[in-house]
């Protein structure tokens, strides 16, 4: 089974299936099934800390500079929200770290909104100036005087 999974994923992962289907447990390739099942657990917290991190550059880039707001960025904060609450639907369970994906989320979102903004930095909180409410929500950050 071993020489299957390193040279043909797909035909693995199919077999693997059948495997389960048949109720043939013991024949399961267990070493390899449990590093794919957390390495999927794993994918979803990327994905969720990706999206948080588009997010949250781009409620950055409305707050900071309100000069440039157009349709093109309330439509990415819309659509982003869209996509976290539907990950966060499908994956309860990120839920209780939220806080953790939002602050991870927010370091990368500093140097995004600061690549596309042109500002320093340092001209961002350092701390996420977003409450989960309000990042989940329907809100829009007033601009930065």
């Amino acid at each position: 089974m071993n020489n299957l999974y390193e040279a043909d994923f797909a035909q693995w992962a199919q077999e693997q299936a059948e495997l389960c289907r048949q109720g043939r447990g013991s024949e399961l390739d267990v070493e390899h099934l449990s590093e794919e099942l957390e390495g999927m657990s794993a994918r979803e917290r990327r994905e969720l800390v990706s999206r948080l991190g588009i997010l949250l550059a781009h409620l950055l880039k409305w707050q900071y500079q309100p000069q440039r707001r157009g349709n093109s960025w309330r439509l990415t904060i819309k659509i982003q929200r869209f996509d976290v609450a539907a990950l966060l639907h499908q994956n309860p369970s990120l839920r209780a770290r939220f806080e953790e994906f939002l602050s991870d989320a927010y370091a990368r979102a500093i140097l995004q909104a600061a690549g596309e903004t042109g500002l320093d930095e340092s001209v961002f909180p350092e701390v996420c100036p977003f409450s989960a409410g309000q990042v989940l929500g329907d809100h829009w950050p007033d601009a930065v005087s």
